[in-house]
């Protein structure tokens, strides 16, 4: 170690578990030493593995879709929130806006801002889903082509595509994306129960805020939902307790081995209630959600500091919960060097006190002000 290495004290969850000593980091995590503890520390700070968020739309009055420099104010009122590194997520729209927006995006990649998260990619959301289950997206959606997609990759690394795998074209093409590399997730579709166990075996990877804009589970007609819970390994859930009630998150825990958590955060996360963007549509915060005019849920005003305190909430011990909203993401997205804290890993580093409210957070060894968090 030398003269720039920050040293940090106290109960550090480890990829083996928890160790009460010390942690030492620069851009990169050192050193970790100290002694073993068999469960959950009793007293002091822990320290974690900072925030991955592969769901996100927005934050602090910016939308992803604005393009422009929304992105960098996004990722910095997520990294205040402990999100250390994310996806910038579309929504369904027409093709010049999507260039616009992933080009903006692009271009944050390829530098992360002083203050902010590190944006890995973009979670392309839409435009090819079911129109007939759009959700708070625009009626924008289409049929995918490999040629289209080629074409939005050169603005922008598609971490994540949204495919409702039902339209006609759409299950040969999550087979060829798939072979190519590409994670296809399964979202905003009617498809049935069939549907869902094929493209998985075509090579999809998950699923798309599980429960939501999908078809429901029924004891004759499983549906999406159905598919997810009895083979995904991996699937994205909104645990902000509005979109998906407590029981229905348990039983996706007990059945889904890697489930992991999103935000789908909004222009709205950070901010007063009142009216916001979300792509072309306009949302209204207030009550802690987010809707459109005639009801509908659009999207969240979730910040991940309050997911992980949601999920302990549930009755997850504190190692679990962190598995959810660090090392799951980053193991679904193939990323060893982050999402844990281990030595010749980023030092993607957080410290919560005992209510798990954020006391500091380090990206890439950068230490994020946390004041308006």
């Amino acid at each position: 170690m030398n003269d720039n290495t920050i040293q940090l004290q106290g109960n550090i969850l480890t990829s083996d578990g928890w160790i009460a000593g010390s942690i030492g980091f620069s851009d990169m995590i050192a050193e970790i030493k100290g002694e073993a503890q068999e469960q959950t520390p009793a007293s002091g700070d822990y320290i974690l593995p900072g925030f991955i968020d592969l769901h996100v739309h927005g934050g602090g009055g910016k939308d992803i879709m604005e393009a422009g420099d929304a992105v960098h104010v996004v990722s910095r009122l997520h990294a205040r929130h402990g999100t250390t590194s994310m996806l910038a997520t579309t929504m369904t729209a027409p093709a010049e806006e999507l260039e616009a927006a992933l080009g903006a995006i692009g271009r944050a990649c390829r530098g992360r801002r002083p203050g902010s998260a590190r944006v890995l990619g973009a979670h392309l959301e839409g435009p090819y889903i079911n129109p007939g289950k759009l959700g708070a997206q625009p009626d924008f959606a289409i049929a995918a082509s490999l040629e289209q997609i080629d074409w939005l990759r050169s603005f922008a690394p598609l971490k994540l595509i949204t495919i409702a795998p039902e339209i006609n074209g759409h299950m040969q093409l999550v087979k060829t994306l798939s072979q190519l590399g590409m994670r296809v997730q399964i979202g905003h579709t009617l498809g049935t129960y069939e549907d869902g166990v094929a493209a998985l075996k075509n090579g999809a990877a998950g699923f798309t805020h599980l429960f939501n804009a999908m078809s429901s589970f029924h004891h004759r007609q499983p549906g999406m939902a159905g598919a997810a819970l009895a083979h995904a390994e991996y699937a994205e859930l909104i645990p902000d307790l509005l979109h998906v009630h407590p029981g229905a998150i348990k039983t996706a825990l007990r059945a889904i081995p890697r489930l992991y958590c999103v935000t789908d955060s909004t222009a709205a996360s950070g901010m007063p209630d009142g009216e916001y963007m979300l792509g072309r549509q306009v949302v209204h915060k207030c009550l802690g959600g987010v809707r459109l005019g005639d009801g509908t849920l659009a999207g969240s005003t979730l910040t991940m500091d309050q997911a992980l305190r949601n999920l302990v909430s549930l009755g997850l011990d504190l190692a679990e919960a962190s598995l959810r909203v660090s090392t799951y993401p980053a193991d679904y997205l193939g990323m060893q060097e982050r999402g844990r804290l281990k030595e010749g890993c980023f030092a993607d580093i957080l410290v919560l006190d005992r209510r798990l409210k954020l006391k500091a957070v380090y990206v890439e060894g950068e230490k994020i002000d946390l004041v308006d968090a």
